[in-house]
């Protein structure tokens, strides 16, 4: 088998044929293009797994860093309990419009809330009222992804899963003669999804990497 069967692009090809995203995800996609939005959307196949992760945890209050358009906010609320609901934290107002449209078109919109601004001030301010969750989705600013996760940690229900998205920033993860400062911040991020104590993870390669982790019961 040549070189081009068994690249990475083309596994991803092949997976995202099989997980085929429905009508109204791809029209979801189609209106954030239309907007001018970046196309950043998680994956299909990874919408896919964020639906059934949630679905396998049971997972009633899940957090979401990181509006965009709100295509993994829809795959998530796929998955919940029964009376459960989405806090989605997105810095632009625009954004979250969109975001809070596209829910409501999915059903979902009594059950999402958004809050406007940093995703730092609104995490202290939730954690702050006490609040905690069953699942969380990061997927916003490289620079705070370990600020995000030390938040989450603090806010998870017992057996609580974090899941992160864009590990591998395009590439720029693995090439070690880069170290800028969000690069040197996810290789940290990274290592502390698999091996920090307080939690049993795992790296996925896959499109532009995913981390799983449950928050251990201590």
């Amino acid at each position: 088998m040549n070189d081009l069967h068994m690249s990475a692009s083309a596994a991803e090809a092949y997976m995202d044929d099989l997980a085929r995203e429905d009508d109204l995800l791809i029209r979801i996609k189609e209106k954030i293009h239309d907007a001018k939005m970046p196309d950043v959307s998680v994956a299909p196949g990874y919408g896919k797994m964020l639906t059934l992760l949630v679905t396998l945890t049971g997972a009633k209050r899940i957090l979401e860093i990181g509006a965009l358009g709100g295509y993994s906010a829809i795959c998530m609320a796929r998955g919940m309990a029964e009376g459960g609901t989405v806090t989605s934290l997105e810095l632009r107002p625009d954004y979250a419009e969109v975001a809070k449209k596209h829910l409501e078109e999915a059903g979902f919109g009594e059950q999402t809330r958004y809050m406007i601004g940093p995703a730092v001030d609104s995490l202290e301010q939730l954690k702050a009222a006490g609040e905690k969750f069953d699942f969380f989705f990061i997927d916003a600013d490289k620079l705070n992804y370990l600020n995000y996760l030390e938040l989450a940690i603090d806010m998870a229900n017992p057996g609580a899963v974090i899941v992160a998205d864009n590990l591998l920033l395009r590439g720029r993860t693995l090439n070690f003669e880069r170290n800028g400062p969000a690069i040197q911040i996810v290789r940290e991020f990274n290592r502390r999804m698999a091996d920090d104590p307080r939690l049993l993870g795992t790296l996925l390669p896959a499109y532009d990497g995913l981390a799983i982790a449950m928050v251990k019961n201590t």
